[in-house]
């Protein structure tokens, strides 16, 4: 039981180190649509793990599966003893961004640690298939359009420029029509996230 409690914190203390110093991290090969504008530069990578919600509207005549929300978990990878293992880090989800009063909701990721907060909207995407899964969601980048540091001054997120969504797997919407309003179907899913920060301070 310790040295499953000892190991638990030793690994969080590790992700921290690695995530908020940083170890270099080269941009992801993407479709020219997706690229990070120059004077910016990745500082975090995180794998996530969820599912892309879906609701049953009315559209149409009919009813049709609508995108409601993410909902995933970010983990880094890092290695430990000569092996690999995995620390959440993130969260992913929908909320309204507090620096953009009365849009909509926003796709959000919220550091696990510090509680940093980055909002993030959506400006290109791509299902090319020399990059894409026919299975799977499209790739995004995303400019950042709110942040917020955490309660006790942390700020690994909110240093957050753009983010790209790439290796994507699963999320798509469901097969088939729905049949009643209101139903919800989660569709599982995998993604990486790329978190991007100006080469000069803001």
């Amino acid at each position: 039981m310790l040295r499953n409690r000892l190991f638990s914190i030793s690994a969080l203390a590790v992700a921290f180190v690695y995530a908020a110093n940083g170890q270099a991290l080269t941009a992801p090969n993407v479709p020219a649509n997706l690229r990070v504008p120059s004077g910016h530069t990745a500082f975090l990578k995180g794998t996530a793990v969820g599912t892309q919600n879906y609701i049953c509207l009315p559209s149409g005549s009919g009813l049709a599966w609508k995108f409601l929300a993410p909902q995933a978990t970010v983990f880094l990878t890092f290695r430990w003893f000569g092996g690999e293992a995995s620390q959440q880090i993130l969260t992913h989800f929908l909320s309204p961004n507090p620096q953009e009063a009365g849009t909509p909701a926003r796709a959000t990721w919220q550091r696990s640690v510090d509680t940093s907060a980055v909002w993030g909207k959506k400006i290109a995407e791509s299902s090319d298939p020399a990059y894409v899964a026919a299975d799977a969601i499209p790739w995004f980048l995303l400019q950042a359009v709110g942040t917020q540091r955490g309660p006790m001054g942390g700020t690994i997120l909110a240093r957050t420029t753009y983010i790209q969504r790439v290796n994507t797997s699963g999320g798509i919407t469901p097969d088939g029509g729905c049949t009643e309003t209101g139903a919800m179907q989660f569709v599982p899913y995998r993604a990486e996230y790329i978190f991007y920060q100006a080469d000069t301070p803001r």
